[in-house]
């Protein structure tokens, strides 16, 4: 059994800009969807951890925060954060796909 040190850390990444966006600027928003997300993102690395097949949660966690902050930082052109959270996501989709597309298929 592998430990998904990349999802873990991805998921550090996210509850970690969430209270960041808190301590900053007090958006208590910023705090519950970093904290939502994050555990979301640390509850995929668990089970990718335990079962290298089960990739789901991770796979819509990184999709939906690539696909939100994606349209931030296209709206705002600024890199913090959602550049940032948008460009991790898309390597962490990144990361989920070729772990598809590796594994021996099963007949």
């Amino acid at each position: 059994m592998s430990v998904d040190l990349v999802g873990y850390g991805y998921a550090a990444l996210i509850a970690s800009g969430g209270v960041m966006g808190y301590v900053k600027a007090g958006s208590v928003p910023s705090l519950a969807a970093g904290l939502v997300f994050g555990g979301l993102a640390g509850f995929g690395a668990y089970q990718i951890s335990n079962d290298p097949k089960n990739i789901w949660v991770s796979l819509a966690t990184s999709g939906a925060l690539a696909g939100v902050m994606g349209k931030r930082f296209y709206g705002s052109r600024k890199f913090m954060p959602a550049g940032l959270m948008a460009g991790a996501s898309l390597l962490m989709l990144g990361k989920l796909g070729i772990g598809l597309l590796q594994r021996p298929q099963e007949t």
